[in-house]
């Protein structure tokens, strides 16, 4: 069995990452009712002999003792984490997996990147290289972060470039937060192409979630629910619409909806990497088969059906409709529709008791209505593990390497001109050492040209579809 460390960096990485535990921790319990440490329980956490005080040894067999998150929990606030430690998920960490700092980024991804990335880049890599020597066969390093602020963008891709650096051969999976269009940070253009950049030439994945897209989820689950169109009680306990049901009964806060659907994504794609299943799709599969090409390495998520998120008590949703609304805008985490754009590749991946012949029926189905680039006609990779989510029958995560992203990147492009144009807060920027204005033009220039791989794209998409040409045969 494979294993994965999550770094989460900056005050939205941090929440989200909060929301993921308490639900990987909820979902094994779940499932793993003699308190055995497993196999899957190892892919994100050790289990550690504490009784002789500090970080003892772990213990591989028997029985849990004490479970310790594969995690790093970066901060240049000190607010976020020490809520984390002082709520019911303060003993699956220990203060050799935090780094923070009280003055924070200032929204400022210079800061990030270049002041704090060169003061804590020792500290960094030291604490990275502890929990890796944890590992048996590390597989994978998550990085979750936020694309508007100061510590999000700048430290968090700073931190992706030092894991190309010391761990080349690892995958580095980056859940991104977008801001929307009415984000209350002026200069999030400025940090986001900014990190685009890095993004660009350091990911091998990226998972772009927009704040309008969880938003829009979030507000149709409480209309699914308030409408009683799927029924009106929600279980006790709810994995997703809040935090109820920790150890500690905490007051809800107000992104704690739209963090555990982030949450809920990760927990799904790594389903595979913690469960058997008939199709097991691992981590590394997902790059190989999803991305042709190095830059176009950005993968639009949906998970359906919408009410597993809600935790509804209702009837399961008929399969086949679960397959459709996947491919529809309501489902999608960013504001997109890939049923009109172009698709270069797609993984399907099921959980719950569903048969292989499932799911390929309902490609066939699907397909008449996809628009696939000629050349990879037949890009679907599916994946099957046996274990739904808690409470609930089957679910689907869908991701798609798909040419709908490109709205997305155009706007953010449009919003940082607006500002470059002006040079408006540029001198924000530019005081800090290291920082020049070829940083900006750098940036845009690899967001331009990212766009314009996805115009020819588009552009070939239009034309007439021809079937390659045969040998022919003599007879």
């Amino acid at each position: 069995m494979t294993q994965s460390v999550v770094v989460q960096v900056g005050q939205c990485g941090n929440q989200v990452g909060c929301r993921f535990w308490d639900l990987a921790l909820r979902e094994h319990a779940a499932v793993n009712k003699k308190g055995i440490y497993d196999e899957a329980l190892s892919s994100f956490f050790r289990n550690v002999d504490t009784r002789s005080g500090g970080d003892g040894p772990d213990i591989y067999k028997g029985k849990i003792c004490s479970l310790k998150a594969r995690a790093l929990l970066i901060d240049m606030e000190e607010g976020v984490v020490n809520e984390i430690l002082q709520g019911p998920l303060r003993d699956v960490f220990d203060s050799k997996q935090l780094i923070t700092d009280v003055s924070g980024s200032g929204n400022n991804w210079a800061v990030g990147h270049k002041l704090y990335g060169y003061q804590y880049r020792e500290n960094i890599v030291e604490k990275l290289r502890k929990a890796v020597e944890h590992c048996d066969c590390l597989q994978c390093f998550f990085i979750i972060h936020s694309m508007g602020g100061g510590t999000g963008s700048g430290l968090g891709t700073f931190v992706l470039n030092l894991l190309e650096d010391e761990f080349p051969e690892v995958y580095r999976f980056v859940t991104s937060v977008y801001p929307s269009g009415e984000d209350d940070v002026i200069t999030s253009p400025y940090n986001s192409v900014l990190a685009m950049k890095e993004l660009n030439e350091h990911a091998d994945c990226v998972l772009p979630i927009e704040n309008e897209s969880l938003f829009d989820i979030v507000n149709k689950i409480h209309q699914m629910i308030n409408s009683g169109k799927l029924g009106s009680t929600v279980k006790q306990n709810s994995m997703v619409t809040s935090s109820a049901g920790s150890a500690k009964t905490v007051q809800e806060k107000p992104f704690d909806a739209m963090n555990n659907i982030v949450a809920n994504l990760l927990l799904h794609l790594t389903s595979s990497a913690r469960f058997e299943g008939s199709l097991n799709m691992d981590l590394n599969e997902i790059s190989m088969n999803l991305v042709p090409f190095p830059r176009l390495h950005y993968l639009v998520s949906s998970l359906t059906p919408l009410y597993t998120l809600a935790d509804v008590n209702v009837p399961s949703r008929r399969l086949d409709q679960m397959f459709s609304d996947a491919f529809s805008r309501d489902h999608q985490l960013i504001q997109a529709d890939p049923k009109h754009s172009l698709y270069l590749a797609c993984a399907l991946l099921v959980r719950g008791n569903v048969q292989v012949s499932d799911l390929r029926r309902n490609i066939e189905r699907l397909k008449p209505s996809l628009h696939f680039v000629s050349w990879n006609q037949e890009g679907w990779k599916t994946g099957l593990c046996s274990v739904p989510p808690v409470g609930h029958s089957h679910s689907l995560l869908a991701l798609a390497n798909n040419t709908c992203v490109k709205p997305t990147f155009i706007e953010l492009k449009d919003r940082f001109m607006k500002l470059y144009k002006k040079k408006a807060h540029l001198h924000h920027y530019l005081h800090i050492d290291g920082m020049e204005q070829s940083c900006f033009s750098e940036a845009i220039s690899s967001l331009s040209d990212l766009i314009e791989e996805y115009n020819e794209l588009d552009a070939a998409k239009g034309g007439p579809r021809t079937d390659p040409s045969r040998l022919k045969i003599a007879v």
